[in-house]
Parts: structure tokens; C-alpha cells; sequence
């Protein structure tokens, strides 16, 4: 079945990592480390689509509230994709952007200063773009905004859209067309509120590391099928 009407921007949110880890008993590392991968394998999945723009949470503010170690597992693991030049040939051969999207002050220096890195040297690629959310928050995203507007602006009549999306920590992130969804959670948790007031939802129950090429197919489809009114 031909896909006509495919997303502009597509967001993923790759639940399951822990759980899949759990049930082949392998580590929660072991899990992680699978879960970066699949979203590397996905993004080029989207490119062959021509879906030029992502969306992926990769660490919530929330999640600090996770045990230490597997805090600092999972920022390993990150850092040392940061590190990876063959990843970042990846990104170049595809000409795809890295952008981060949060609190960085949150972050390990080290972490930190390995994602601006690939973040500096993709950065002139304007057509694919990657948005990794970490240390981000949908409630902090809109506070950090209310916050900058409050101390900018004079008169309560100078306060609309484009101003609270101007201070937004996500402010470089368009609207959302579609959200999938793995692990079988049906809920967003506050993911980018700002942009996903007429996102398309579709839950996957296949935890992230199991996820294919033929479900983000199957996603497509279904979103193929959608009528978007966006009120009308």
C-alpha cells in the first residue's frame, strides 16, 4: 500500500529497554545499549521514508529519580555514541543534524561537552534533523518559557504564541505530526506539550529493542488512514 500522506515531524518515545533486558536476562545496560542502537537503525528508517525531521526522549527529568547506577549507565552509554565516529559518519553520510533539547546544566560536564561536540560539527545540515531530548521535561519546558517571558515583557497584551514559543527550551522543534509510542504505555508524560496539541498517537505494544522497519511501517499506515482536522 502506497503511503501518501507521510509526517513532516515524527516523534519517538522507546519504552521497553529495562523490561526487554529483564525478560532475555541480560543487563539493564545490555538493554540500553540495544535501545541507542535500534534508535540509530530507526532514524535512517525515516529517511528512507523522506521523514526528515525526529523527535526522540532520551532522558526525562523525571528519570534522575532512577537508582544512580543506571543513571550513570545510561549517560555512559550516551557518551560513548557521542564518541563513536562511525556514528557521526552516519550523520554525516546522511547529512542529519543533532540538536539537544533540555536542561543540559542537569548533565555531566563529560556527557555535556560530548553531545555539543557532535552537535557543533552536524550543525550545518538544515534539512535532517535529530531532536535528542535529554534532561527534559514538559512542565519544565513551559515553566523555563513563563519564566523568560515574565521577566521580558512590560504589558500582558504582548504575551501570544510566539512569544512563549520563542523562549521554550524546545523553541527549534516544530509542531509534532506524529507520536509512536513502544512497550504497550499508552500515555505521553508529558512529552513536549507545547507542539503535540494535534499529534497523531500510535502505541506500539512491541518493547523498543524489538521494534522494525515493518512497525514504523504499520505506524505510517495507520497515520496514512487519520483525517486531521486540527478543529476544523
Amino acid at each position: 500500500m502506497t503511503i501518501k500522506n507521510l509526517p513532516k515531524t515524527i516523534a519517538i518515545i522507546p519504552d521497553g529497554n529495562r523490561r526487554w533486558a529483564s525478560l532475555h536476562a541480560l543487563s539493564i545496560m545490555n538493554g540500553y545499549d540495544l535501545g541507542v542502537k535500534k534508535f540509530i537503525e530507526f532514524s535512517e528508517w525515516c529517511v528512507s521514508y523522506g521523514i526528515n525531521n525526529i523527535a526522540v526522549w532520551a532522558f526525562s527529568t523525571e528519570n534522575f529519580s532512577r537508582s544512580d547506577k543506571e543513571v550513570s549507565t545510561l549517560f555512559a552509554i550516551y557518551k560513548k555514541v557521542a564518541n563513536d565516529k562511525k556514528i557521526l559518519a552516519r550523520l554525516h553520510k546522511n547529512k542529519t543534524s543533532l540538536r539537544l533539547i533540555g536542561n543540559r546544566k542537569l548533565l555531566p560536564k563529560d556527557l555535556n561537552d560530548a553531545l555539543k561536540k557532535v552537535e557543533v560539527e552536524t550543525s550545518k545540515y538544515k534539512d535532517r534533523i535529530i531532536n535528542m531530548l535529554i534532561a527534559y521535561g514538559g512542565k519544565d519546558d513551559i515553566l523555563h518559557a513563563v519564566k523568560n517571558v515574565a521577566s521580558h515583557v512590560k504589558n500582558m497584551t504582548e504575551i501570544n504564541d510566539a512569544l512563549v514559543t520563542k523562549y521554550l527550551l524546545s523553541n527549534t522543534v516544530p509542531e509534532i505530526d506524529l507520536i509512536i509510542r513502544t512497550s504497550g504505555e499508552k500515555r505521553l508524560s508529558g512529552f513536549m506539550p507545547w507542539q503535540t496539541t494535534y499529534s497523531e498517537l500510535y502505541f506500539s505494544n512491541k518493547l523498543w529493542p524489538d521494534f522494525t522497519k515493518r512497525d514504523l511501517n504499520s505506524a505510517l499506515l495507520e497515520y496514512n488512514k487519520r483525517q486531521r482536522r486540527f478543529g476544523r
